[in-house]
């Protein structure tokens, strides 16, 4: 039997303020030939999965917390409890509006690396509104940044 106790998980800080905590998938001890699974916090106030899209399909479930949620050109509240499907190829962020930290569940499918991870660290995001498309109206600004 192989576990994956968030516990004992290191994860990675990324610029967007937010941590993640890989439990199948990526340096997980839990290797799946079909989906990745992992746990993020977001900080408060600002804490971000930036505007990007990727080739998987895609949960977030959020487990505590409130964010704004964009998803191609609409922008909703996403709350405790509620999780938001994400088509493969469409652009999508999540950000904490709260005042307390964000916890979130994500799993995508198939398993494999997303770029925008390693475009977040070297801070080379594609920008919402000039190599991507923009952010819906009214939304929170995209973290570009690796500063």
């Amino acid at each position: 039997m192989i576990i994956s106790d968030l516990n004992k998980i290191d994860g990675r800080t990324y610029p967007a303020k937010r941590r993640t905590r890989n439990l199948v998938g990526g340096m997980a001890p839990i290797q799946a030939s079909k989906f990745c699974m992992g746990h993020v916090i977001l900080e408060p106030n600002g804490g971000q999965v930036p505007w990007h899209n990727q080739d998987q399909e895609e949960i977030y479930f959020v487990v505590d917390g409130t964010g704004e949620m964009c998803l191609a050109d609409e922008k909703r509240a996403l709350t405790s409890g509620q999780a938001v499907y994400i088509p493969p190829g469409v652009f999508h962020q999540l950000t904490n509006v709260g005042e307390t930290p964000l916890t979130m569940i994500y799993c995508y499918a198939p398993a494999g690396d997303v770029a925008h991870w390693r475009q977040e660290l070297d801070g080379a995001l594609p920008r919402a509104g000039i190599e991507a498309p923009p952010l819906p109206v009214g939304a929170k600004p995209q973290h570009t940044s690796a500063a």
